[in-house]
């Protein structure tokens, strides 16, 4: 009995992969795990996350935002799957129980509300508001509305990256298992 026939194509279970699509660390030919890349990845992954944030908080006063620190979240994802490590809590799937077409859908529906609404507010579509706040421990804070849409345009690239590793893994591992023997 397939997939297909044991669990009827759903909203909730429509957008799953028919196998596993993180690698859970058990290579196929134990020569070609590298211990070395493995610990890298793990050591690197937090601290290109945090970059990440950093690139989308700076971007309206330097280079950067949800572009870009959506693209180097999306590479620490990578950097990820690429050493093998899909059962340590890599994958925010795992961790947060989020599908990456929901990230999708969320970062895209964050945009079009962020775009849209100063319309409601008598201003042209995309014009930004600049908000300014004291803040107990950060002291003077200032936050500029457009904030929004790079939060959505972040999570929009990080859950394209995620659904593209998704897609392309349960590929990899399908042949990987294949050519066990």
């Amino acid at each position: 009995m397939t997939r297909q026939e044991q669990m009827p194509l759903t909203w909730d279970h429509g957008d799953e992969p028919e196998g596993e699509w993180m690698l859970p660390g058990e290579c196929p030919v134990r020569t070609n795990r590298t211990l070395l890349l493995e610990m890298a990845a793990r050591l690197l992954f937090p601290t290109v996350l945090v970059f990440s944030v950093y690139l989308l908080i700076v971007g309206h006063y330097a280079p950067g935002g949800g572009f870009a620190g959506g693209l180097v979240a999306g590479l620490a994802f990578v950097l990820r799957y690429i050493a093998g490590g899909g059962t340590e809590g890599a994958e925010i799937g795992t961790r947060l129980n989020l599908r990456p077409p929901l990230l999708v859908g969320l970062g895209l529906l964050l945009a079009v509300i962020s775009a849209f609404a100063p319309v409601a507010f008598g201003r042209p579509v995309l014009a930004s508001a600049k908000f300014s706040a004291d803040v107990p421990v950060l002291g003077h804070v200032d936050l500029v509305s457009s904030l929004v849409l790079d939060v959505g345009v972040y999570l929009l690239i990080i859950g394209v990256v995620l659904d593209l590793l998704r897609s392309l893994g349960s590929g990899i591992e399908r042949d990987a298992r294949e050519a066990r023997p």
